[in-house]
């Protein structure tokens, strides 16, 4: 496949452009105009997610849609902020390509790199170079699961935070202890549930979460996985209970609702 580049700058200037008509004060679209960066990040963790759900369906037509949706969140977010001179998408461009160069002097530089152990080693000095942080600093176990809290999906960094740990002593001596933590923590919930604030339900029931996503790992189970296809069956069997009944959902009885759960629960088998 050949790749007409100059078409490719064209395309995207295309982008840039009609994101700045509809941030124009004269004769914009209402909704764009009162966007800001804030407002849009919903929007930019729901389009990164579903360019991974086209990526995994295999539909190259909806992973080029869903990555144009993405690349809109990129373009809005620096209009917005070309707006108030803060920085401009060309300083966004020119910002991760320098990064790149930089972080690959076995590519674009004269350092040699025997294998990816090396490549690594040298990702992290000149990154911590970067941020003007100590190399050592960055090695301790502390800085990098603050990392994955900061960078990576709840359920996602719970397991590398979790694997991280259990991989420098932090574990159980076998299955049983990390159930007995799981109840534990349950109990705990309850209590906080009963007799307890908001912030401390909330602090419980992220010990719950937590704890369970240890259960997966002991299991060599993905909770993100997991739970992404149990919202998926869900649909599905809500999906065919519209369609077996006659009337609104709304409309059911518990008792009602109930039996079209379990006949199509059947019906999906």
């Amino acid at each position: 496949m050949s790749f007409d580049y100059s078409a490719n700058l064209v395309a995207l200037q295309h982008l840039i452009d009609v994101v700045a008509k509809l941030r124009s004060p004269d004769g914009g679209c209402p909704w764009d105009l009162e966007q800001t960066p804030e407002s849009l990040i919903p929007y930019i963790i729901e389009e990164a997610y579903e360019v991974v759900d086209a990526i995994q369906g295999g539909d190259k037509k909806a992973i080029a849609e869903e990555l144009g949706d993405l690349l809109l969140q990129v373009v809005l977010q620096s209009q917005i902020a070309s707006e108030s001179q803060d920085f401009s998408i060309a300083e966004v461009a020119e910002g991760i390509t320098q990064k790149l160069i930089r972080r690959h002097p076995h590519v674009f530089g004269d350092v040699k790199a025997e294998n990816m152990e090396e490549i690594y080693q040298n990702w992290e000095k000149i990154k911590a170079e970067e941020k003007g942080e100590d190399l050592a600093a960055t090695q301790k176990l502390s800085y990098k699961l603050k990392r994955y809290a900061r960078s990576l999906p709840p359920l996602t960094a719970g397991m590398k935070i979790s694997q991280k740990a259990a991989a420098n002593g932090f574990e159980w001596d076998n299955a049983d202890g990390v159930w007995a933590k799981f109840h534990e923590e349950l109990d705990e919930l309850r209590h906080a549930l009963e007799h307890e604030s908001k912030a401390n339900q909330q602090a419980e029931l992220g010990d719950l979460l937590f704890t369970l996503i240890n259960v997966a790992r002991w299991y060599d189970l993905d909770p993100s996985e997991a739970l992404q296809s149990t919202n998926r069956k869900f649909i599905q069997r809500l999906e065919t209970i519209e369609t077996l009944s006659d009337r609104p959902i709304d409309s059911f009885t518990t008792e009602e609702l109930d039996n079209l759960w379990k006949q199509a629960k059947e019906k999906l088998k």
